[in-house]
């Protein structure tokens, strides 16, 4: 809005507001109107959850150090989520769309995450929605972020070509008709596999911060690091200048999602100061599935989504704990880790839950690292 404002319309009249073209000065006010909002609000919102007896329900078969934790407020993500769109529509080119989609899915994503923590407040019990109800909830926001970015890619303004690390030379396309060139046109059905790689990235990614989230201050420090990341990659994605000099896709409209990505990393920075350890505020479902949303389709829109292993190397690691426990369980009866997810198993191995964070942390820079690495590794 501001940039519309006094760019686009008035800065024919008072130059000095060209520097509201630049890119970067747009992201790093982004970031600190985030984190003023994070600061300022953040005690008012906790005094509301706290009135409204929004509190967490501790699992009781986890560790037992955490059952102090019950009746902490939670669904804090909602600050989490008022601090990165205010700054976002503020801050950002209001005609582009790539901003809007991403908008659309953090707040989507956030309404499950809401039901769910909504869901279990009434039921004053640690489960919610049904795993059911979310995955088809969860699936549906990311069909619709596909359709959106298909119907884009048909004004030329997305690509369905996949960035490969390592691999400059290698950018295999998603759009159906363009594998076998003995296939016939397909119409939308040649969309197909794009749409349904999306759908799978956007649930994993969600699910993954959702189950990171689990000690103070773990998801959203390590959601800071890798929102940096896609800082980064979303800038250089953009620029002609980096992307010609990386061998990039140079997808000019995507540069403008730098600015959300900086209203993230301002968000998750302000939201710490009150999840730190010992946490004032939990962010619920509510942030942790709009969080992972907002990742997962900056990563998408920008063709980075090979990178999110390394991006979010914790948050995939969280994950796989559980997936590889749940499974071995089913078909041998035998735990691989003494719990899942994997912080918790660390804390059964006697680590204190500060230490987990901190080493956990230290394990998220170093992925986010060596994710931007790749870019020249090519």
């Amino acid at each position: 809005m501001l940039y519309w404002l006094l760019y686009e319309k008035l800065f024919p009249f008072f130059h000095p507001f060209r520097i509201f073209r630049y890119l970067t000065f747009r992201t790093v006010f982004a970031s600190l109107t985030a984190l003023l909002i994070a600061l300022f609000i953040g005690p008012y919102v906790i005094q509301k959850l706290r009135e409204f007896q929004i509190g967490q329900y501790v699992r009781e078969d986890g560790p037992q150090s955490h059952l102090k934790k019950t009746g902490t407020p939670t669904m804090g993500g909602v600050l989490i989520c008022i601090a990165i769109l205010l700054p976002t529509v503020l801050w950002s080119d209001p005609g582009n769309p790539f901003v809007w989609v991403t908008v659309f899915s953090t707040l989507a994503y956030g309404a499950i995450g809401f039901a769910d923590d909504y869901t279990k407040m009434v039921k004053r019990r640690s489960l919610g929605l049904t795993a059911r109800a979310k995955l088809v909830w969860q699936g549906l926001v990311g069909l619709a972020v596909a359709g959106t970015l298909v119907v884009l890619e048909q004004f030329r303004m997305f690509s369905t070509r996949l960035s490969v690390p390592f691999i400059k030379s290698l950018r295999p396309d998603l759009e159906w008709h363009h594998w076998p060139a003995t296939l016939p046109h397909m119409g939308l059905l040649a969309f197909l596999p794009f749409v349904v790689w999306v759908m799978l990235w956007l649930v994993g990614t969600s699910n993954a911060v959702n189950l990171t989230d689990g000690l103070d201050g773990l998801a959203i420090g390590c959601t800071i690091i890798a929102a940096g990341a896609l800082a980064v990659l979303t800038y250089v994605s953009g620029h002609v200048v980096f992307a010609d000099y990386l061998e990039l896709q140079r997808m000019p409209m995507v540069g403008e999602l730098a600015v959300f990505c900086g209203s993230m990393v301002g968000a998750s920075i302000g939201f710490l100061w009150y999840n730190a350890h010992p946490a004032e505020v939990f962010m619920g479902d509510v942030g942790s599935l709009a969080l992972g949303g907002a990742i997962g389709t900056v990563a998408i829109v920008i063709r980075q989504e090979l990178l999110l292993p390394f991006i979010g190397g914790i948050f995939i690691l969280e994950a796989l704990s559980v997936v590889l426990q749940v499974g071995s369980y089913k078909l041998r009866k035998k735990r691989i880790f003494k719990m899942a997810p994997l912080h918790h198993h660390f804390e059964q191995l006697g680590w204190s839950e500060s230490k987990v964070i901190a080493r956990f942390w230290i394990g998220a820079l170093v992925f986010a690292l060596f994710a931007l690495t790749t870019l020249k590794l090519r």
